[in-house]
């Protein structure tokens, strides 16, 4: 069995997961449940397409909570004071812009597990995370595009990126 990968959260995302599992673990379990018990009154189970859809859903919905549990085991939680404004770490605010368009952006530097770009989240594993981990202010890092091409980014500004 393969070992767990390091789940890296900020408090942020700690509290969402607790959420998340909370609500799975209590409410959906219960709708399920209750969806199985109202199937088993149509009958005979061994032709009953409601009943194996919610057999199936529950077996989702275990697998998903067990999936969250173990993230949750094996997270280590990012605090907002060991979070330096020198270099780019996980949980850092990182402004940067891009040497050939002058555009700049905001980033924050997150775990895998909450990485979310619409947001302007950037997992640390990503090409972007990676090329910017461990550079200061001013410097420039060289991000390799799944094209092929590459980006220069010129960090500007590093802040705490946590609540």
């Amino acid at each position: 069995m393969p070992m767990p990968k390091d789940v890296i959260l900020t408090p942020d995302g700690l509290a969402k997961l607790k959420s998340e599992l909370e609500h799975l673990s209590t409410e959906k379990r219960r709708e399920v449940a209750a969806r199985i018990k109202e199937a088993r009154e149509f009958g005979d189970i061994s032709e009953n397409a409601e009943y194996d859809d919610a057999k199936n859903e529950q077996a989702m919905l275990e697998s998903k909570i067990a999936q969250l549990e173990e993230k949750l085991r094996a997270a280590t939680v990012i605090d907002s004071r060991s979070v330096g404004t020198d270099v780019v770490g996980i949980g850092s605010s990182v402004q940067v812009a891009d040497s050939q368009s002058g555009k700049s952006d905001t980033y924050v530097i997150v775990g895998s597990a909450e990485a979310n770009p619409a947001e302007r989240k950037l997992s640390n594993e990503s090409p972007v995370g990676k090329a910017l981990i461990g550079r200061k202010a001013g410097e420039t890092a060289t991000v390799q595009l799944p094209n092929g091409k590459q980006r220069e980014l010129r960090i500007t500004k590093i802040d705490i990126g946590l609540r």
